[in-house]
């Protein structure tokens, strides 16, 4: 596998790891480019984790704290019941506020992670400087959640004897034939817990209970949003127009060229030029505010 030297210093990079405790659920998140800057915090989508963004959050700790979030039912945090989408939209706050960010925090989400992010903005309008929400359709339901329904992933969890057969088994959904190998691979080891007899996957398969956001909850959004959308991606453009114009037609709706819905596994580095350029605007100009 070629490897490219910036994706090895990437996942190289330090970090620091933490746990909040959410109404009884252990939270946990990583840490990058020290405490108490204005911060980013990182969002996975549906049956991912924080360390989806290993490779992506070191490029932007030099100027911001960058803080990459387990939501409950993912990766290294605990389990609940439920998953209301509004309880994980509390533990982004939670972590944001936690690991010690200055001032409120710009959330950064995919996917799933995305509505959370929106519903987080809906209902608390005035902690967030702003959220950029990454091929997150507003009007249909997410893949994950169709192919949960339908049976088609996310069953019950499998163990596997060793690391080898699991990893051959790790499928993004939807599927796309453009994810770079070296990226794919890092995802999916770090998507797995060694248990008794062998290996499993880190999420809870009953996290599909979420609901995709209303148009009324981007009405209802005051801070400063963006959008991004892949072109081979689920926000097509008549769901990033209606999107854009239920935001009041003052949020950009920009697009990656030639990424699929997982953008960070297959266009990265346009990703990370994208975020970088929108912070730089952000941090140097007045918001619109909306009445």
């Amino acid at each position: 596998m070629n490897t490219p030297d910036w994706f090895k210093e990437a996942v190289a990079a330090p970090y620091e790891e933490d746990l909040v405790t959410v109404e009884g659920c252990d939270i946990h998140y990583l840490v990058r480019g020290g405490r108490g800057r204005a911060g980013l915090v990182f969002v996975h989508g549906g049956a991912a984790h924080a360390r989806w963004w290993d490779h992506i959050a070191p490029m932007l700790a030099t100027e911001y704290q960058v803080v990459a979030v387990d939501l409950s039912g993912h990766g290294d945090s605990g389990r609940r019941d439920t998953y209301p989408t509004e309880t994980w939209a509390q533990e982004v706050m939670a972590v944001a506020e936690h690991s010690g960010i200055d001032g409120p925090p710009i959330v950064v989400a995919h996917s799933m992670g995305g509505w959370v992010a929106i519903s987080a903005a809906a209902e608390q309008p005035e902690t967030l400087a702003g959220i950029v929400v990454l091929d997150s359709p507003v009007r249909v339901a997410a893949p994950e959640e169709e192919a949960a329904a339908e049976g088609i992933a996310f069953g019950p969890l499998r163990t596997y004897p060793t690391m080898e057969d699991a990893l051959s088994r790790f499928r993004t959904v939807p599927d796309q034939p453009t994810s770079l190998p070296y990226v794919i691979d890092h995802v999916a080891r770090t998507s797995l817990r060694q248990v008794e007899d062998g290996w499993t996957w880190k999420f809870d398969p009953r996290i599909f209970t979420f609901r995709v956001p209303s148009g009324e909850q981007l009405r209802q959004i005051r801070c400063r949003v963006a959008l991004f959308r892949s072109e081979y991606g689920l926000v097509t453009p008549d769901i990033g127009e209606y999107m854009y114009e239920q935001l009041g037609r003052i949020a950009p709706v920009i697009e990656v060229p030639l990424a699929w819905h997982h953008v960070m596994l297959d266009q990265p580095l346009p990703l990370t030029t994208g975020l970088r350029t929108l912070l730089a605007d952000w941090e140097h100009s007045v918001p619109y505010r909306r009445k």
